[in-house]
């Protein structure tokens, strides 16, 4: 798994396989979900990821 994050559109993408995409799917406006021909998923998308507060990935919380 590795991920990608482009700061200028705000858009995190979760790659988990180097297979080809075969299909889309739009699970609402700002999260899209790639699959590969044998149903396994290849990578998800979330537009304006640090405005929903999946970027970062990790947060440290203060105490």
């Amino acid at each position: 798994m590795r991920t990608t994050y482009d700061e200028a559109d705000d858009i995190l993408v979760v790659h988990l396989s180097e297979k080809a995409i075969a299909k889309e799917v739009s699970q609402d406006w700002n999260t899209h979900v790639s699959y590969a021909e044998d149903g396994t998923v290849v990578e998800i998308v979330i537009l304006d990821a640090s405005k929903q507060g999946a970027w970062p990935l990790l947060r440290s919380h203060a105490a």
